[in-house]
């Protein structure tokens, strides 16, 4: 193997490599060896076919795969004849192009390397934690957001008409118009809908509008054309509906039999509940804030060259993110200049702060282990009420699912390092200020910056992205009746 260096400019090196036609030739009769172990020929027994008949059968079918094996070993060993430390997969390009049948392979290999620096020192990080403690007004608005949430229905006495929001409890009976022929789904008794739900197909909610229980209505409504029983599809249908009772909302009262139906003992069990509840929250965010204070050290602390491969990676997720996020909302307008510039300035802080973390954990030794990981799995199958097992078995098959764990587990096993080593001061604040803390400096959003040279922007948070990466496991729509639908 030859190895030549093309280019060398701050982080990004280029180098030709090549293999002589003899190395390649000697790969190709070892992989063809172990070919002839297990092929089976007229007249040879296995192991015994002469190398040049294999050759003549297998040998342009297994050049790809012993010339990938070859390229992939003289690029490490390239790389380590150089002293060069990838940042990332090498960009690979075969220059010669007739090789085997000796000739040499030619290739050039393109690889950016990790930047050599100095870590900080962590003793002087002077660093303050918000904490925020939830008061009895904090409980009590949870307690009626809570309340908001569970709403239930009181039935309406006396003869006032149905109106948008109300709940029906009501019997009906459909038919096709054309036919006069009632299909499977089409009746129920007893059912109660919610007016304005859209529960039922357009235009049948509606009509229910404007009368008294004990009514009957007829409701004629047209199934969309693109319905989910064929035999409905476009249909015009008629319902006789007869409107039994009436409900309206009627706002949970927090109190002992609330508390109750929650499955708590009484009104103090509940009131506790919700206030170890927000504690826990309050203690996440306080977290957050401090490692935001300990990111913002990092990056202030260190300076130096990213490698430009990582940096047009993380920009362009940044990017895509970003406009992705825009058509979701409907918004159409492209970014701006001032807008790609705030955007590459947060993924140089990224991938710097990626890098410091990364030399830190690596120095330290600090390793997630596979019982870290399964509790990491417990945890997200947790956020999924009811659908465990899908979750489970979603990063049961897939491997590269739980490995995507590792990273923000890694992180934070990592702050907690340097956190021990750094001074920390606790510093009393109301929920309404620790938000604030949180909000300051986000980077989810461009903003105007005091000072350009300023890095304000928060590093990519990956148990956040993680989130946002979890199995499609969600909760499966409940069947519809076809007289609804």
């Amino acid at each position: 193997m030859k190895v030549k260096e093309l280019k060398s400019e701050g982080l990004s090196h280029e180098l030709e490599i090549t293999i002589p036609a003899n190395d390649i030739d000697a790969r190709l009769d070892v992989k063809l060896q172990e070919v002839g172990k297990t092929v089976r020929i007229p007249g040879f027994r296995p192991g015994k076919v002469p190398l040049k008949m294999l050759k003549d059968r297998y040998g342009k079918a297994i050049l790809g795969e012993v010339l990938e094996a070859a390229v992939n070993e003289t690029s490490a060993e390239a790389m380590d004849k150089q002293k060069l430390k990838p940042a990332m997969q090498p960009k690979i390009e075969v220059k010669s192009k007739d090789f085997g049948d000796g000739n040499d392979l030619v290739y050039t290999m393109v690889v950016d390397v990790l930047p050599e620096f100095k870590v900080a020192d962590f003793k002087k990080a002077k660093l303050t934690k918000p904490v925020a403690k939830p008061s009895d007004k904090d409980i009590n608005d949870a307690l009626e957001k809570i309340a908001s949430n569970n709403t239930s229905t009181k039935k309406i006495e006396g003869d006032r008409k149905t109106k948008d929001g109300d709940t029906v409890v009501m019997d009906f009976h459909g038919r096709t118009a054309d036919d006069n022929v009632a299909h499977e789904g089409m009746h129920a008794h007893g059912h109660k809908l919610k007016i304005g739900s859209g529960q039922f197909i357009p235009g049948f909610e509606e009509q229910l509008v404007g009368h008294k229980a004990g009514a009957k209505v007829e409701v004629k409504v047209s199934f969309p054309e693109q319905y989910q029983a064929a035999e409905l599809a476009g249909r015009e249908a008629i319902f006789d509906v007869d409107i039994h009772e009436i409900h309206e909302d009627a706002e949970a009262q927090v109190d002992d039999e609330f508390a109750q139906s929650l499955g708590l003992d009484d009104l103090d069990a509940l009131k506790a509940a919700v206030g170890d509840q927000l504690g826990k929250e309050f203690d996440s965010q306080s977290r957050m804030a401090l490692k935001k204070d300990l990111l913002d050290f990092l990056d202030d602390a260190h300076d130096f060259e990213i490698p430009p491969t990582m940096l047009e990676m993380e920009n362009q997720n940044i990017l895509d993110q970003i406009k992705l996020d825009r058509q979701r909302n409907g918004e159409e307008e492209e970014l701006t200049k001032a807008e790609e510039k705030e955007f590459k300035e947060i993924a140089e802080r990224r991938v710097r702060l990626g890098l410091v973390l990364s030399e830190v954990g690596n120095a330290q030794n600090i390793q997630v282990s596979d019982q870290e990981l399964q509790q990491a799995v417990i945890r997200e199958a947790q956020r999924f009420p009811g659908q465990e097992k899908d979750v489970f078995d979603y990063y049961t098959k897939n491997r590269n699912a739980v490995e995507s764990l590792r990273a923000p587990l890694f992180e934070d096993k990592v702050v907690d390092y340097i956190l021990e080593l750094a001074s920390v001061t606790e510093k009393d604040v109301t929920p309404d200020e620790l938000m604030n803390i949180l909000d300051q400096d986000s980077d989810e959003k461009p903003k105007a910056k005091k000072k350009p040279s300023a890095k304000k922007a928060d590093a990519k948070d990956d148990s956040k992205d993680d989130a946002e990466k979890k199995p499609a496991a969600k909760k499966a729509p409940a069947k519809k009746k076809a007289a609804a639908k």
